[in-house]
């Protein structure tokens, strides 16, 4: 499998009050540094005479964040191009932008499409400004559809929305609403999930002077077996957990790292991996900065995976796709006959009706995605034979 390149750009205009992703303020100064600094990285891994060096295909970039949306199309354009002298790009690669509705005008849009960006990846999160609001998001439900629309109109035909449910106060009702509004819109792709309430975050502060309170646990199920329903009766076929598309258009970029894939991470606190190691940049982007330039440590942590890591990581990100788990596949390449080992612990979830085992694949029914973190602890921590 080809390659995939994540460019991680840590700049917000705001910093959102449930968000632990590696990001801060914007900066021009630190911005412009920081594009340089990237370039360079991008630069010094087509230079190598050993791996990842040049001539290695590739057939992704994907520039996540924080809002890369933040970054000049310039910017982007240099970026893109960097990437394709380094790496043999292949002449259909899938370069994804995530933007946020707020950050993109017409002429940036355009900008961005001219300067290689052929996929979207809207951070809508809500139709409902109410909830907006309360995730301290900058746009409003409007200026998300208008955003939308304007990517149209510069020639985006490959864009995709994510939504979040179990947002606080949000009701079963008010969901759907949001949901019935992207199906509206009718994005190529869409990507669906749980807000996760971090302890040391603002949000949880503000719940509790707020009183504000999620939904039961049923209700949270209940939206997203509803959501998936009204995304199937759309046209929308369901590729992962918490992951739509339409036909033909799912993230190329994203499916290497739940089919056992490999990328190489560019900037502050972006990972790798590759040939069965793993590793990770300094998060800090003055320190990533400063390591570029002078050839210090740039890379904060790193492990060589053994083959327990690679087998418990290719099971638990494969039971995550709709397909599952293709048992063959699993037995060349790690010489392991999964059910024969954890088929006992396995079929009470067969039983139940959250799994299924056809003796070639091993797969969640819908309902059993609910209980995906339940299953596959049947996994963690058993050694692999």
């Amino acid at each position: 499998m080809p390659l995939g390149l994540y460019i991680h750009v840590p700049f917000c205009s705001a910093i959102c009050n449930y968000c632990t992703f590696n990001r801060g303020l914007f900066d021009h100064a630190l911005k412009t540094e920081y594009v340089a600094a990237v370039l360079k990285e991008i630069e010094a891994a087509g230079d190598s005479s050993s791996p990842p060096g040049a001539g290695v295909e590739a057939d992704t970039i994907f520039f996540g964040g924080g809002t890369p949306s933040l970054l000049e199309p310039e910017e982007i354009g240099a970026i893109v191009d960097a990437c394709r002298r380094a790496f043999a790009l292949s002449h259909d690669a899938e370069v994804t932008l995530e933007a946020n509705p707020e950050s993109v005008t017409a002429e940036r849009l355009r900008g961005f499409r001219e300067a290689g960006i052929n996929r979207l990846s809207f951070g809508v999160q809500s139709f409902s400004d109410a909830e907006l609001q309360r995730l301290s998001r900058l746009h409003s439900a409007g200026r998300a559809r208008e955003a939308f629309g304007l990517a149209r109109a510069a020639g985006f035909d490959n864009v995709s929305i994510d939504l979040m449910m179990w947002l606080p106060q949000q009701s079963i009702v008010e969901w759907l609403t949001s949901v019935d509004s992207l199906i509206e819109l009718g994005p190529e792709h869409a990507s669906l999930y749980l807000l996760e309430i971090y302890p040391n975050s603002p949000l949880r502060d503000a719940m509790a002077k707020s009183k504000w309170a999620v939904a039961a646990d049923d209700d949270a199920a209940e939206m997203y077996l509803l959501a998936m329903e009204r995304l199937d009766g759309a046209g929308y076929q369901q590729y992962e957990i918490s992951n739509v598309a339409r036909n033909g258009r799912v993230s190329r970029h994203n499916l290497k790292y739940w089919t056992d894939g490999e990328w190489l991470g560019f900037g502050p606190g972006a990972h790798s991996t590759r040939a069965g190691v793993r590793w990770r940049n300094v998060s800090a982007t003055h320190e990533y900065i400063a390591a570029v330039h002078s050839g210090g440590q740039l890379i904060a942590e790193r492990r060589v995976l053994s083959r327990q890591d690679g087998i418990e990581e290719a099971l638990f990100t494969r039971l995550r796709l709709t397909e599952g788990i293709d048992l063959d596949l699993v037995e060349s390449r790690y010489g392991v006959d999964l059910w024969r080992q954890f088929g006992g612990d396995l079929q009470q979830f067969v039983d139940a009706g959250f799994l299924i085992y056809d003796h070639r694949r091993l797969k969640l029914t819908r309902a059993g995605m609910l209980l995906a973190n339940e299953i596959m602890t049947v996994f963690l921590g058993s050694h692999v034979r």
